[in-house]
């Protein structure tokens, strides 16, 4: 039985494919798909700005981006993108990558990321829920990266700790070495006491209050996902701060250059559902920024790890 097909130079392998997507974003991914087959990406940004559909600008503005293409790749890597989804970094990765392997669940959303990437020779979609494709990547990768991927661990590892699991395992595909690159919300950020939903199940103050009623996915705070790594045996990380966060960076932070008072002020863009204001962000941050707390209470967190 044939397990590979192509679409232009994007090789999508089926071969742990259950043969059905188990989730779906509905009528909206034909959409995303119609786009990707018949819109040259240089005009994804202009697309955007005319559907004014918050799917279209999630899955399609080069804003996203940002989150990987300021990274040191260079064509002498191997990259493993675990959930790459609709493809919204794999191009940028494969640009500056000498291959790029996706491991992704949804056979639409593949074929979303194979049509708008399929002038690049350098990718190849393996489609199958991670646990069963896992067992047949190479162990040599010099980067795999976790873009809103390890907040659904739970989803993807059957195991009673299964944010420890599916760091070990991932690690056992990482070269010495290499770089683990994790971009995840904060259950702490400060978008979340203002009054922003909890991005993943949309209710208020759900992360901040420990995810008492959520089982679908879970971030954590900046202490928490430390101690997650060093449990996994890595000691050598370092964190980013995306701003205002991961999904549309732009500006990325790091304990070596903070932000400064006055800077914080793209607070209120909150496009995929409505919030609340409870508080003046701006001055609430430059309150943190002040006290040196804004690493604590950052919307977001890039953390590279090396081991």
């Amino acid at each position: 039985m044939e397990y590979r097909e192509t679409i232009g130079n994007v090789v999508l392998n089926t071969e742990d494919y259950p043969g059905r997507d188990l989730y779906s974003d509905g009528e909206i991914e034909d959409v995303l798909l119609d786009i990707a087959k018949n819109t040259d990406p240089r005009d994804f940004d202009k697309v955007v700005e005319e559907r004014e559909s918050w799917p279209v600008m999630y899955h399609f503005s080069t804003i996203r981006t940002n989150i990987m293409s300021w990274m040191p790749i260079d064509r002498s890597m191997k990259v493993l993108e675990i959930g790459s989804g609709c493809g919204a970094i794999t191009g940028t990765i494969a640009e500056k990558a000498g291959s790029v392997t996706c491991v992704e669940l949804s056979r639409k959303r593949s074929l979303i990321n194979a049509w708008r990437n399929r002038e690049k020779d350098n990718i190849e979609i393996r489609l199958g829920n991670f646990e069963d494709v896992e067992k047949k990547l190479e162990t040599d990768y010099d980067m795999i990266t976790l873009i809103g991927v390890f907040e659904y661990a739970q989803g993807y590892i059957s195991s009673g700790t299964p944010y420890r699991d599916f760091l070990a395992i991932i690690l056992r595909h990482l070269k010495p070495g290499g770089q683990l690159v994790i971009a995840i919300e904060n259950r702490l950020g400060m978008k979340y006491f203002a009054g922003a939903t909890e991005d993943h199940s949309g209710k208020y103050f759900e992360g901040i209050e420990g995810y008492s009623d959520t089982s679908r996915a879970r971030t954590f705070s900046k202490p928490e996902l430390e101690a997650l790594l060093t449990e996994g045996g890595i000691s050598d990380f370092t964190f980013y701060y995306p701003y205002p966060d991961y999904k549309f960076p732009m500006s990325i932070y790091s304990d070596y250059y903070l932000p400064k008072r006055g800077e914080l002020r793209m607070n209120l863009a909150n496009f995929d559902r409505e919030r609340m204001i409870l508080f003046d962000e701006t001055q609430a941050y430059d309150s943190l920024v002040d006290s040196g707390l804004f690493p604590l209470f950052s919307n977001s967190f890039l953390v590279v790890a090396r081991r």
